[in-house]
């Protein structure tokens, strides 16, 4: 499984890069709200130079001729850009025609199975359950991660790559990875609590603690 950064915190990315684990980072209309003062074309090109993988812009436009011509130009930003449009209708036609000038597409939202194999037909390079939306209204979120990955390995036509999308926490992205996943998108405090275990913790002090004691 591929760990990618959901976020458009250019310090944060920056922190994750250095950890060697980082292939991508995905990002939406509200991670960038949160960087005031931030353009949008600016902070993709400067995700794109501290990491080499792909990088997921969101449009903003509800019908299919706007979310392709706002995908052209996200694409003409970096080569690594991955066009994200919703599953709707007029997504699944975006994605089909920018998926026909070689665009790389992110189909998101995704809630259902149907939805996910919908854009995988569409043409899409990766499609997004959220889990955490799906847990919220009591729904097993890893079991749509479960049917999806059915799905797509019943069909070997389909490259589509499955994006484990809204992980609150770290039995998330490991749920993930055993029920298919190819990718998890986490936010940086996940990143930060996967690594987090008081025994680490634990035996960090013991050993200094014994090494500290040789010198006495």
């Amino acid at each position: 499984m591929q760990i990618f950064l959901d976020t458009a915190n250019l310090e944060e990315i920056r922190v994750a890069a250095r950890w060697g684990i980082l292939s991508g980072v995905t990002t939406n209309p509200t991670l960038l709200a949160r960087e005031r003062g931030a353009g949008f074309e600016e902070t993709i090109k400067e995700i794109a130079g501290l990491v080499d993988g792909p990088i997921s812009a969101e449009t903003v436009s509800e019908d299919a001729d706007g979310m392709v011509a706002e995908g052209v130009e996200y694409a003409g930003w970096h080569s690594n850009v991955i066009v994200k449009a919703p599953s709707t209708p007029a997504g699944l036609e975006a994605v089909s025609r920018l998926r026909e000038k070689g665009i790389r597409c992110n189909v998101t939202l995704v809630f259902n199975a149907n939805q996910a194999l919908f854009a995988a037909l569409a043409g899409a390079f990766v499609v997004s359950p959220f889990l955490g939306r799906l847990d919220d209204i009591s729904h097993d979120g890893m079991d749509l991660i479960r049917e999806i990955a059915a799905v797509f390995e019943m069909n070997p036509e389909i490259e589509t790559r499955i994006l484990a999308a809204s992980i609150r926490h770290p039995r998330h992205v490991v749920e993930s990875a055993l029920a298919g996943a190819h990718i998890a998108t986490c936010p940086f405090n996940v990143l930060e609590q996967s690594m987090a275990h008081p025994l680490t913790d634990r035996g960090i002090r013991s050993f200094l603690a014994d090494w500290e004691s040789r010198k006495a």
